[in-house]
């Protein structure tokens, strides 16, 4: 029993320190590899568009806080947590931007800064919407990744925070991991870096960037033409042991790799020297065209946004692009899960547990939820809740048009003292005691014809 609640074994991470070696190529490692992603973002053209896409889709999302219980604490302290959410010195938006970040790194760090709300206060430290005197988020500050110096860990392989070293002054401060929110895309032996969504494009558009650059000095010596520039006869310029011949060289390879095509074009030449330029006659052997977008679509098909080529290459049914949408949306869903995970693991928790004294006997803490990030297709939906009705598998009630209100952006339903579930149209349940016109008018016959037969024998009588 003395070993029950003593960890045994190691994770097994490749680290020195609080340096990572997970990474098997040397270029993606450390600072190495911010670097290369940070070109991939910033200078591709397919890869641009992806981030795009993924920053605008998930920009877009609602975001709302539900509360842990039924209970009026419980409702407090989500209302509380969503005034947070909206009282910081940058807005909501912007810290949903610098937070995505961990999709193109596969990791980022964000440090918690608190504040006392008092109000409008002259001091920026204090200044709030809310005057409650209860300690709220100041602001959630990106601490760059290129600025990482190492992690800090326990002989345990626990993770104890971040040591960065940012510019101007590059000196090492330590950002524990109890002041911070961190994001990654996936775990792997606890390696706090992540992954990046762009790794498995990063061969794709190796080969994609020297393709271009090689297309670009071809199709400028294309344009240019092949240069030959001969010497005047007697005059030998290979003879290393002459300085005038080997400067003579020296200009004439400088004249052959310096010519281009642009406004400043021109050659002054002594008289002997002849230049021409030859023309490449013969078609090349591969299309680098086809090879540049066949690249394009393997960068595109690692993170599922291949979709963004259906009608440019005049390929693709809209059914397909509506499926492979869809499977872009889950992936943006699953993103948007990891945020509100690390908010629900780090920072509510502790934002409730400084106003314990506010928050006393909440059920739990309280939860960030995201909205959808596709608008249903409202004709999709009304035909399937109209079947479901048809079925009387759905009844339609208050709650039910609330949310059918709310998903087609319709105003609010008004108000009425009536609540009960309403029956579909044509399919209305039948109501005990309640005849017909022409069976209450058959009845009233009978009725009467029975008065006038007791009249007749009571007469008798």
């Amino acid at each position: 029993m003395a070993g029950l609640f003593r960890e045994q074994g190691k994770i097994g991470q490749r680290r020195s320190f609080g340096t990572f070696f997970e990474e098997f190529l040397p270029e993606l490692r450390g600072k190495k590899g911010i670097e290369a992603y940070r070109e991939m973002a910033d200078n591709d053209d397919i890869v641009g568009a992806i981030l795009f896409a993924l920053k605008m889709l998930i920009r877009q999302a609602s975001w709302k806080v539900d509360p842990g219980g039924d209970t009026t604490a419980d409702i407090q302290a989500a209302e509380f947590v969503d005034s947070c959410r909206n009282d910081m010195q940058d807005t909501w938006s912007s810290t949903m931007s610098e937070i995505l970040s961990f999709l193109v790194y596969g990791w980022s760090y964000h440090e918690i800064v608190y504040k006392r709300r008092m109000g409008r206060s002259r001091d920026p430290k204090h200044r709030s919407k809310f005057d409650d005197g209860l300690i709220g988020w100041s602001k959630l500050p990106i601490r760059s990744q290129d600025t990482l110096w190492e992690w800090a860990y326990d002989e345990g392989d626990n993770l104890l925070g971040l040591w960065q070293a940012p510019p101007p002054l590059y000196e090492h401060i330590f950002i524990p991991r109890e002041k911070a929110l961190h994001f990654v895309t996936e775990s792997n032996k606890g390696n706090p870096e992540g992954r990046s969504i762009l790794r498995n494009a990063y061969r794709g558009w190796y080969f994609k960037k020297r393709i271009q650059e090689i297309e670009g000095i071809g199709l400028e010596r294309d344009l240019a033409g092949f240069p030959v520039l001969t010497a005047p006869e007697g005059m030998d310029i290979w003879n290393t042991d002459d300085p005038d011949m080997a400067k003579a060289l020296q200009a004439a390879e400088a004249i052959v790799t310096s010519i281009k095509r642009d406004s400043r074009e021109g050659l002054v030449l002594a008289p002997g020297w002849t230049l021409e330029l030859l023309s490449a006659g013969s078609r090349r052997q591969f299309d680098t065209g086809q090879i540049i977008e066949r690249y394009d679509n393997r960068i595109a098909m690692t993170v599922l946004a291949d979709f963004i080529f259906l009608g440019h290459e005049n390929v693709g049914s809209f059914a397909l692009s509506s499926d492979k949408t869809e499977l872009f949306s889950v992936a943006l869903g699953a993103y948007l899960d990891m945020i509100c995970e690390v908010f629900n693991s780090q920072a509510i928790p502790r934002l409730i547990d400084l106003n314990e004294n506010a928050f006393r006997g909440i059920t739990d803490y309280p939860v960030l939820c995201h909205g959808d990030i596709e608008t249903p297709n409202l004709t999709e939906l009304g035909k399937f809740i109209s079947d479901m009705v048809n079925a009387s598998v759905l009844i339609p009630d208050d709650s039910l048009e609330d949310h059918v209100r709310g998903v087609a952006s319709l105003p609010p339903r008004q108000e009425s003292p009536e609540s009960e579930p309403r029956a579909p149209k044509g399919k209305q349940p039948p109501q005990e005691n309640a005849p017909s016109s022409d069976e209450d008018e058959d009845t009233q016959k009978a009725v009467q014809a029975r008065k006038n037969l007791l009249s007749g024998e009571y007469k008798e009588r």
